[in-house]
């Protein structure tokens, strides 16, 4: 298994090239003793049902996983906490107002980005939609559809979080 900083050559301090492993988290600058503690980005992950306990399941409209099913979602921004992520999230894929959200669980992840490897927590939170009526897909979503939880395969979700995420919710 390769380190997860391989990708990182230079120090991000001082540029040195002289920037290696420290331990199985960290690499260290030889040259100005900066130490970089890999650690994984927040993501957030909306579970939304209508009123007949239909899940609301998206296709993705772009890489990775381009094509597969999805729930809408997306990282958590600075100074942002997860309950306002996901809200802003579900808003920017769907134009759906969340109006409450309940944590549920939390799924690592490994997201591939632009040939770029994020390690991610990705945190599922139920929420709640008062008004469906305007449903619409956005953003990086292709299509929006309800589906009736029996008809749900996790084989048919595209990101690794996203598929252990529907078979414990099911």
């Amino acid at each position: 298994m390769q380190h997860p900083l391989h990708q990182f050559l230079y120090c991000p301090k001082c540029g040195s090239n002289r920037f290696v492993e420290h331990n199985v988290k960290s690499k260290k600058c030889l040259d100005c003793g900066f130490v970089y503690y890999f650690n994984p980005s927040a993501a957030v992950v909306a579970v939304i049902e209508n009123e007949k306990g239909e899940m609301l399941v998206a296709i993705r409209a772009k890489d990775p996983a381009k094509g597969t099913l999805d729930l809408p979602g997306g990282f958590v921004d600075m100074y942002e906490t997860a309950e306002e992520a996901v809200a802003r999230e579900v808003l920017e894929e769907t134009s759906l107002k969340v109006v409450s959200t309940e944590y549920l669980f939390s799924i690592p992840n490994l997201y591939v980005y632009s040939g770029f490897e994020v390690q991610t927590v990705d945190l599922f939170f139920r929420c709640k939609i008062n008004d469906f009526n305007n449903l619409n897909a956005k953003d990086d979503v292709a299509q929006l559809q309800f589906v009736a939880r029996k008809n749900l395969h996790p084989a048919d979700f595209g990101l690794v979080s996203i598929r252990k995420g529907i078979e414990k919710l099911l």
